[in-house]
């Protein structure tokens, strides 16, 4: 048998290298390569080691979507969130990443804009696309994501729903710490800047604050919904102000720090006059004017947990991770001002 003309690495790492090249390097046939890299269990310890060795040094890389015919697995996997622009996000996005990455997956990231029929067509294209999806604060009906998780494994990220794996902030916790700091800064009438009523992520703040206000002996009002952005948070303000109420609590930071803003430009103290807290702890809420007292969460966190649950097919039953929230106190709370 002829013997394989060696190749220089450093040429060979500058070209297209393809499996034949890998093939004809080793010795072998091109079909015991693609054994040897997709389905190294059938294939001999010793040839599979010698496939692998020349590969590495002629600097192959698989072609995912040849790969993806033979296994049918893409090892890309899709997260799709509702707004892109949110800093929230970019922790949870980050993580997710990193995850994927060390797991040697593709990550494609989709901004569905907190619109249900949006987020429904971005799953019609990826569907047969991706190996798997993480859904951040979904939209869907509860009957669409379970349609959906009979055709792909799904996690959902902050969104909870039977039968389904999940990883979801402490939302309860949070509301807890939040309405506690107020009511100890002598706060009895708050009003809640809600955001939007399909966020099941409102759904829990609200039910949270409601049940620790009647604990707490506090008046609490739900005002809105507004959009959760900066440019939300003038109308929130404005209807804050209205209610009377010594405290104002954000839907999230963005909304929050919109807030803010136009109480300043109205020549409200904060907090003297009113105090204000958000929910997120996004970049920007330490040093905004004032900086934002906000709930902080673990995005990070949250988005390698989401991949690791999601590539975890061991498991029989959907997991459900509950990550701790701690209050972040700074300077746009203080005491409740006297009463007249």
């Amino acid at each position: 048998m002829t013997s394989p003309t060696p190749r220089s690495p450093g040429r060979a790492g500058l070209q297209n290298v393809t499996l034949h090249d890998v093939a004809r390097e080793a010795g072998v046939a091109v079909s015991t390569v693609s054994r040897a890299l997709t389905q190294p269990d059938r294939i001999s310890p010793a040839t599979r080691a010698r496939v692998q060795e020349v590969a590495r040094r002629l600097g192959y890389r698989p072609n995912r979507i040849a790969r993806a015919v033979v296994s049918g697995r893409t090892q890309m996997l899709a997260v799709l969130v509702p707004d892109i622009t949110n800093p929230h996000h970019f922790g949870l996005i980050r993580g997710a990443e990193e995850r994927a990455r060390a797991a040697d997956r593709t990550l494609v990231l989709g901004d569905t804009r907190g619109d249900p029929g949006l987020e429904a067509d971005h799953l019609d294209r990826l569907g047969s696309v991706v190996d798997g999806i993480v859904l951040a604060s979904s939209r869907l009906p509860d009957a669409d994501l379970l349609e959906l998780a009979r055709r792909r494994p799904v996690v959902l990220h902050n969104r909870e729903l039977p039968g389904l794996p999940g990883v979801v902030t402490d939302f309860d916790d949070g509301i807890r710490q939040t309405l506690a700091h107020l009511v100890a800064l002598g706060h009895r009438r708050v009003a809640y800047l809600s955001g939007p009523r399909r966020s099941w992520s409102e759904g829990r703040r609200w039910a949270a604050l409601t049940a620790g206000a009647t604990q707490a002996g506090v008046t609490v009002q739900r005002l809105g919904p507004f959009a959760p952005t900066l440019d939300g948070g003038r109308a929130a303000a404005d209807a804050g102000l209205a209610s009377g109420a010594t405290a104002l609590v954000g839907y999230n930071d963005l909304l929050a720090i919109g807030v803010l803003r136009r109480l300043e430009e109205c020549g409200v103290p904060v907090p003297g006059t009113v105090s204000v807290t958000g929910f997120d702890d996004i970049f920007g809420a330490d040093f905004c004017h004032p900086p934002l007292t906000t709930v902080t969460a673990p995005t990070e966190e949250a988005g390698r947990a989401l991949v690791d649950v999601l590539l975890d097919d061991r498991s029989p039953d959907p997991e459900r991770i509950v990550l701790p929230v701690r209050l972040q106190v700074r300077q746009s709370t203080g005491p409740a001002p006297p009463t007249s």
